[in-house]
């Protein structure tokens, strides 16, 4: 029973930065225009909200921070893929690749140093999850008051299958595509501003697959709010246990590390098999 709560703790926190990703992502995802950038915008909010906490000592100023990044990241992503027409994907993996080298560069002027970046007085604690696991049931309530209950949200999930619909009620579908990838980039300059806020530090690379995992999140959770919840705490409370297990079983410690994404993997290939049979 010790060792409950470490690990059902330990997967709210590491819970929180797919989850804001993921809910951020099911926005373009019912559009019809995935975004696969969340990876890199993940990183981005990380490194911009220690980047104002080293300086402001002000939470409430980096996530702010956090937010600015990604929603600007999150508009050069839209900029490139509905103005200068380029693929919606290959937009994606440049933001991804983009994101990874502009926060290595900005932390060499920034900070002198392109490894780790500490700030003083840093957040983790008790608290802090708190703040950001309220913030996320805010936010999931309205999401899901958003895509079921507003007009925003039936128009949302109609830009996929029946854009002609909304073209010929003088609605552009592309509007609605734009916003929702802005939508995600709010979400996950949150989820990113956990990931380096909780930890005290910026770390190259920190976002760790979490945007991608938050993408397989999005149709495990069968592209619904809850559902997402749902997948995105399974993911991480097998990731808590593999971490815990590392130091109780005598297996190699690559497999225990892999163990989260075999399940997330295997998760997948089951809700595949369940929607084909439908």
């Amino acid at each position: 029973m010790n060792s409950v709560f470490p690990i059902l703790k330990s997967s709210l926190s590491i819970m929180i930065p797919v989850f804001f990703a993921a809910l951020g992502g099911l926005f373009p995802a019912l559009a019809g225009a995935l975004n696969i950038a969340l990876e890199g915008l993940l990183l981005a909010g990380a490194f911009s909200s220690l980047t104002v906490f080293y300086f402001t000592g002000s939470a409430f100023a980096a996530v702010l921070a956090a937010i600015s990044a990604s929603l600007l990241i999150s508009a050069l992503h839209i900029f490139a893929s509905f103005k200068l027409r380029a693929n919606l994907f290959i937009t994606g993996f440049a933001v991804n690749l983009f994101s990874s080298g502009i926060c290595v560069v900005l932390s060499e002027k920034i900070h002198k140093t392109r490894g780790v970046v500490t700030a003083a007085g840093a957040l983790s604690g008790q608290g802090l999850l708190t703040w950001y696991l309220v913030t996320a049931a805010i936010l999931l309530l309205l999401s899901v008051l958003a895509v079921y209950k507003m007009p925003f949200g039936y128009r949302l999930r109609a830009c996929d299958k029946n854009s002609s619909s909304l073209i010929s009620l003088g609605i552009n579908p592309e509007n609605y595509q734009k916003t929702a990838i802005l939508i995600s980039g709010f979400f996950c300059g949150i989820g990113g501003s956990f990931l380096s806020l909780n930890l005290g530090a910026f770390v190259p690379g920190m976002s760790a697959g979490k945007g991608w995992i938050a993408l397989a999140v999005i149709f495990l959770g069968a592209k619904k709010p809850l559902g997402i919840l749902a997948a995105a705490f399974v993911f991480a409370l097998a990731e808590s246990f593999s971490n815990y297990a590392q130091g109780l079983w005598s297996l190699p410690a690559d497999f225990i590390l892999a163990f989260p994404y075999f399940c997330t993997l295997i998760a997948i290939i089951i809700v595949s098999v369940v929607e084909k049979k439908k």
